[in-house]
């Protein structure tokens, strides 16, 4: 029994590896779309995008997992039933609940699993996340000045710089100055490095010199310099926003009636945001009883299971359309939260029941009596 537990274990285990990095693989895609700009624009790193990029992925395992492992196990137990091996099992007296033990350990460890991502994981990402793409929109040094590039810092204020060197300052340094309409002026230096203040960055220019024409007398200067700064004026630097739901431990989620800095609305919000890191990791169970039951416990038909596997998804696909809505509704009213563990525990107890005490014949065809005899 223990070979064949481990032997229906592993098949489920690698399809579910398997449907999970496909998801997860066009879903990265996907996502990764909406930061390509971060390149194109601020010229951000490679390394740098696929790390904001990857940051996504836990909360992207959270809600793609149960739907993985739906899929494998349905795959891999409708494969078995296809090749007779569920036949061989029931005839050799293993029951529905026996064959069904693999798909419930599996779903137990992603459940496990899925409750250390979720309560950990994706935290400790979310916070990396926007701490990083806080970086990526502040940081002017490395991201608004590239390299060989003319940057239009504002509409009258261009800046161009040779190269970034190792230690932080950049070298080759042009800048046309343009904001003062009864001056333009050009400055030159050899090196400089950004330093931010409370006003905004500016740039310290080393060993360089200044041309100004005056827009009236159009008088030129020319003055040559040791050490200049050039204000650029840009806006001061936002602070990072601060941490959001996701961001927050379960304990601060499921006690912020205590917190008098919320609104009701947000206590609501963050009450139900507890609540889903522990009914989300249920999903996992719940999902891999529902995808083998019905083909544990229905009836063999040799031209496929396509009705009980139609049944199958709509199962599942309205289970976690409630866990979405009840979601949405006890966000405003607290009152519906007992929804949300209702809508896993009911098919969980459906699937046990059918499981464990529905026993039809896995062949049950009613044959008619020869001609001539009775019933009796």
């Amino acid at each position: 029994m223990k070979k064949l537990n481990t032997y229906i274990a592993k098949q489920i285990l690698v399809g579910f590896l398997l449907v999970s990095f496909s998801l997860m693989s066009i879903i990265w895609l996907t996502q990764s779309l909406r930061f390509v700009d971060l390149i194109t624009n601020k010229g951000i790193a490679m390394s740098t995008f696929v790390e904001l990029t990857s940051l996504l992925m836990p909360r992207i395992f959270s809600i793609l997992s149960p739907i993985s492992l739906f899929a494998a196990v349905l795959f891999v137990y409708n494969r078995m039933l296809s090749d007779r091996e569920l036949v061989v099992m029931k005839a050799a007296g293993i029951s529905p609940w026996q064959n069904a033990k693999p798909a419930l350990i599996i779903g137990l460890m992603m459940c496990l699993f899925n409750v250390y991502v979720i309560n950990w994981g994706i935290p400790a990402a979310e916070n990396q996340f926007n701490e990083l793409q806080w970086q990526v929109k502040n940081d002017v040094s490395h991201l608004m000045f590239r390299e060989g590039e003319f940057t239009a810092l504002q509409p009258n204020l261009t800046v161009f710089i040779t190269t970034h060197e190792p230690d932080g300052s950049v070298s080759g340094i042009l800048i046309n100055d343009e904001r003062n309409p009864a001056n333009k002026s050009t400055v030159s230096a050899e090196h400089g490095r950004i330093v931010y203040t409370d006003k905004g960055p500016r740039i310290i220019l080393v060993n360089g010199s200044r041309q100004e024409v005056n827009r009236e007398t159009h008088q030129f200067t020319s003055v040559t310099f040791d050490r200049y700064s050039v204000d650029f004026g840009a806006k001061e630097t936002k602070a990072r926003k601060e941490a959001g739901v996701r961001e927050k431990t379960m304990y601060e989620l499921l006690t912020a009636r205590s917190n008098p800095e919320l609104t009701p609305k947000e206590v609501n919000r963050w009450i139900v945001e507890g609540n889903k890191r522990i009914t989300t990791p249920l999903l996992n169970v719940v999902f891999a009883l529902l995808a083998c039951t019905g083909l544990l416990v229905g009836n063999f038909n040799r031209r496929g299971q396509v009705k009980i596997v139609s049944l199958s998804v709509s199962a599942m696909v309205i289970i976690q359309a409630l866990d979405l809505a009840f979601g949405n509704l006890a966000a405003k009213h607290l009152s519906l939260l007992p929804l949300l563990y209702l809508n896993l525990l009911v098919p969980f107890g459906i699937c046990l029941y059918l499981l464990r005490f529905y026993h039809p014949a896995f062949f049950r065809k009613k044959i008619s009596p020869p001609l001539g005899e009775s019933n009796g």
